[in-house]
């Protein structure tokens, strides 16, 4: 029997949250892998309980810095699900467009600053090539014009303060929304530019039997709205339900290594992937005409069921972003009026989902006799993500064992960037140790 042979990873860095890595090797055999998320809990639906619906979406928003308008949209569309609200077509198309920004703001962060240096052969990107400095500079411009979209409708770029149920508290300013438009346009170019260039990395060969869950929109691709789809490694379809039978098909179960629950779908408990590289592989045909041709042309075969490629995910979905953006800020002549849909809260049940940058998230809510919120069930991407991502690395560390731990370490630490895992908004970091006997 080989001695024990133990490794750690003290700082992973270019992920968001703090969570660590377990792994026991016997024989050269790996017999337990635990993606542990360590961060003492948050309790926001024990907090949410007792409030006002209004409240809700600002406190939701707390939930993550990278993607708050994700957590208030969907908790507005459910808390409206509850209450009968139904909004009109402009409200949507400019949450919608609030949608785009966000997806700019954290993909052009995570392809640019936290993901491409490990393809580029750098610790980060302050120590980017040469060459690829322009790379660089196109991805903080992208990320500043997210920033800047969620400003104009939200009121400030992190945390916003405009989004409402029924609506938005201040109807976004038509002449602003229209002066996104140069930016846009120099955006969508961009993200081709972009895409180029990270679909010619050198990816690991690695291709595994995803259940790739997603939401899917009648003719758009999907962010706000749709019904909750699935897919197997062989292109076979599986889930097509609505949003509200979520719970009859999926679980949460709270494992001993994570504060975070992991969600499996049923029957028979099994991991799925969600994000990026879910949301392309089910909707392909969905895309907006650009983004569409640039998929079919940038070298990847899509659908794809490497991880690694999660990145060139990205780089289309930024350029469909910047050219659903560009389309609605150019028919957006007037101010909406209203601009929220008033009601009195009352006695319901409601649930929604959307698609956040990292994949999908569900809401579920609850409002008692007294217009008080009586429940709250958030389901977020990285807790669906994390059996999957056990899974990845299991398959992933045979091929790894003969390398130096340092080696090791780093083939780990790169698959779980591929996921661009939101574990919590302060000081990132994950351990790794592996107990080889």
């Amino acid at each position: 029997m080989n001695q024990p042979r133990n490794f750690t990873v003290k700082a992973l860095t270019r992920v968001e949250g703090a969570g660590g890595l377990r792994v026991r090797v016997e024989d050269g055999r790996v017999e337990l892998v635990e993606f542990n998320i360590y961060e003492p809990p948050r309790f926001f639906e024990r907090l949410l309980r007792g409030r006002e619906v209004r409240e809700v979406p600002d406190i939701v928003a707390r939930i993550c810095g990278i993607c708050p308008v994700a957590y208030q949209v969907t908790a507005c569309q459910a808390l409206e699900s509850a209450l009968g609200i139904v909004v009109g077509p402009e409200i949507r198309l400019l949450r919608r467009l609030l949608a785009c920004g966000e997806w700019l703001q954290s993909h052009a962060l995570h392809i640019h600053m936290l993901h491409a240096p490990d393809f580029l052969g750098c610790d980060s990107c302050f120590t980017y090539p040469e060459a690829y400095a322009e790379l660089l500079d196109r991805g903080l411009r992208m990320k500043a014009i997210g920033s800047r979209i969620i400003q104009v409708l939200g009121g400030r770029s992190v945390h916003p303060i405009n989004v409402a149920v029924g609506g938005f508290h201040r109807a976004p300013d038509a002449t602003a929304v229209r002066g996104l438009i140069p930016d846009l346009e120099w955006g969508m170019q961009a993200a081709f530019d972009t895409l180029a260039t990270v679909s010619t990395f050198a990816f690991p060969d690695f291709t595994q039997s995803y259940e790739c869950v997603s939401l899917r929109a009648p003719e758009s691709y999907p962010m706000n709205e749709g019904r909750i789809v699935s897919s197997t490694s062989t292109g076979t379809a599986g889930l097509d339900i609505p949003i509200d039978d979520y719970p009859e098909h999926f679980v949460e179960r709270q494992v001993p290594h994570s504060t975070a629950l992991s969600s499996f779908i049923l029957p028979g408990e099994r991991p799925y992937l969600c994000g990026p590289l879910a949301r392309l592989n089910n909707c392909l045909a969905d895309l907006p005409d650009g983004a569409r041709r640039a998929a079919d042309t940038c070298g990847i075969e899509w659908p794809s069921r490497n991880i690694f490629h999660s990145i060139a995910a990205r780089a289309i979905e930024v350029a469909a972003s910047f050219e659903e953006a560009l389309a609605i800020a150019r028919i957006c002549h007037a101010s909406i009026a209203p601009c929220r849909i008033d009601s009195t809260p009352h006695a319901g049940t409601g649930s929604h989902a959307t698609e956040a940058p990292r994949g999908l998230l569900y809401h579920r809510y609850e409002i008692g006799d007294d217009g008080l919120i009586a429940g709250a069930t958030i389901i977020p991407p990285t807790s669906q993500n994390q059996a999957q991502i056990e899974a990845d690395v299991r398959a992933l560390l045979p091929g790894l064992l003969s390398f130096s731990d340092n080696d090791a370490a780093a083939g780990c630490e790169r698959l779980i960037r591929s996921y661009d895992p939101c574990i919590s908004c302060a000081t990132h970091f994950l351990t790794l140790h592996i107990d080889r006997c």
